[in-house]
């Protein structure tokens, strides 16, 4: 893992995290349709695949340095937990204060009333999403179904990395249908991210010329281009839904309606990563603010939905100055609750391990050196 790669994918998180903030700022029912566009582009959601396929990189290059199943677990499970306990309940609080201020700021669509416990229970587990289970919205908070997603590919790259014989074939059978299909349907683009790190580890991307290295790199991010201006999202969406009906394919397929053109995005992703991965290879700047903002990404994603609302219900009036304090007052929000709970990560393991240690569970894990922290987000994603 090159600085150069690192400081790469720090950016693309940043740049993703971003739009999904201003795509969800973008819906009517927030700024009066003034920026429509990025609705009907629908860029938010793209952005969560460029997510995944981060994460696929990332969690490939993790678990060859966490190297046991125990030391993998222990670390996807801190990293996402620390953030994720803090976010449910801060959603539920701020929820049950923007709903009394305003309730038409909190229509059907975009929340669900749940009592803190099931709300606890439903986010904890990531179970959200999951098919075996009644899908739920977490309150207001729309965006992390990414995360029963990502937690599905954790346990399913976990399993398959690190067991063999008839008990990893079992348990991936057991899995797959208690994610269910519509989960499974995602999980290309994440392990194009898998692959990605692997062709990188081998030299793939070292011993590539400057001439296709730039290609891959452009290449992606105009293919992408390319595409939404020939309608391709839609064309696929149109084929997709001939293929579910009679039953109408978005209440079927739910945020995996568009698997065919995500999965695109996420090949158009992995080989502008392959590109950069070889022009990069050699940069030895640090960028310290970019670093600190990479820092909180995973913040930002999952508490500015909630704090969208409570603005939304705390302000009614919709003026350009309303426009601005919602995404810059979201984003704020995000940069606070990083400070918090998401770079005080290291602390937050060594107290678990300490805890476990005085209840006579475990030792200290192993591999628990960290050279390159901001490459562990383990994030989502967003989408709607």
């Amino acid at each position: 893992m090159t600085r150069g790669l690192s400081l790469w994918l720090d950016a693309l998180r940043v740049a993703a995290t971003l739009i999904v903030v201003f795509s969800h700022v973008a819906y009517a029912r927030f700024t009066r349709g003034d920026y429509q566009f990025a609705r009907d582009l629908n860029i938010g959601s793209d952005a969560v695949i460029v997510f995944f396929v981060i994460s696929g990189l990332v969690i490939a290059f993790a678990a060859e340095r966490d190297k046991t199943l125990g030391t993998y677990t222990f670390n996807r499970v801190t990293r996402l937990l620390s953030v994720l306990l803090p976010a449910l309940v801060l959603t539920f609080v701020l929820d049950q204060i923007g709903r009394p201020m305003d309730a038409s700021a909190y229509p059907d669509r975009f929340y669900q009333p749940l009592p803190l416990w099931d709300m606890l229970a439903r986010g904890l587990t990531m179970s959200n999403e999951w098919g075996l289970f009644e899908r739920v919205r977490l309150g207001t908070n729309g965006p992390l179904w990414s995360l029963s997603y990502e937690a599905a590919f954790y346990v399913l790259f976990g399993v398959a990395v690190f067991m063999s014989g008839l008990r990893r074939v079992v348990l991936l059978a057991g899995l797959a249908i208690v994610f269910g299909p519509r989960i499974l349907l995602l999980m290309p683009a994440w392990l194009m991210g898998v692959a990605v790190w692997h062709f990188v580890k081998s030299g793939g991307a070292a011993r590539m010329s400057t001439g296709p290295a730039r290609l891959l790199a452009w290449g992606g991010p105009l293919a992408y281009v390319l595409c939404q201006a020939m309608n391709v999202p839609d064309t696929l969406a149109q084929l997709t839904a001939d293929a579910f009906a009679p039953g109408h394919y978005r209440f079927i397929l739910v945020f995996s309606d568009e698997f065919v053109w995500n999965n695109l995005i996420g090949l158009f992703t992995a080989l502008h990563v392959i590109g950069m991965a070889r022009l990069v290879q050699g940069y030895q700047g640090s960028h310290p603010h970019l670093r600190w903002w990479a820092g909180a990404s995973f913040s930002i994603y999952v508490v500015h939905y909630p704090v969208l609302h409570l603005i939304d219900a705390a302000f009614p009036a919709e003026t350009l100055a309303r426009d601005a304090l919602l995404f810059f007052g979201s984003v704020a929000a995000g940069l606070v609750f990083a400070q918090i709970f998401e770079r005080p990560i290291a602390g937050v393991r060594a107290a678990v391990r300490a805890i476990a240690g005085r209840a006579g569970l475990s030792g200290r894990p192993r591999n628990q050196r960290h050279p390159q922290a901001t490459l562990l987000p383990e994030m989502p994603a967003p989408r709607r």
